[in-house]
């Protein structure tokens, strides 16, 4: 048995966007009660990360430490002027799996999953597979 749902996300010139609820909603919708959640963004300038989600405070940080990891250089070639946002993505990811163990996911207490904008403001989407194993 499997489910799927798609996700609408309208996105700022850059942020961190909890998505937590989302998931937690798909897999009670998806009456899987053992298996794994699969999260998809299918864009090559945003991403998906775990990361602490009670102090707001971290997500600030941590895009502030990729705009210092990756600033933009007038040296890349790219023509749309946005590899910056490339590489910020590509380190992130563009996937996480997460076990369901008795209909929930295993997430730690203080982790939330989030959908990372770096070259925004966009319309933005991400694909949810709950897969029963």
């Amino acid at each position: 048995m499997s489910y799927f749902k798609e996700f609408r996300l309208h996105t700022e010139k850059e942020g961190a966007y909890n998505i937590t609820s989302q998931i937690s909603d798909a897999i009670s919708e998806s009456s899987i009660e053992n298996g794994i959640v699969l999260i998809f963004c299918p864009h090559t300038t945003a991403g998906l990360i775990i990361t602490e989600n009670t102090d707001h405070a971290v997500t600030s940080d941590l895009l502030f430490g990729m705009k210092s990891a990756f600033p933009d250089h007038k040296e890349y070639k790219h023509s749309e002027g946005n590899s910056f946002a490339h590489i910020k993505s590509s380190v992130t990811g563009c996937q996480l799996t997460i076990i369901i163990d008795g209909g929930w996911h295993t997430l730690g207490p203080w982790q939330g999953i989030f959908f990372m904008e770096f070259d925004g403001p966009r319309e933005r989407r991400y694909q949810v597979k709950i897969i029963e194993c």
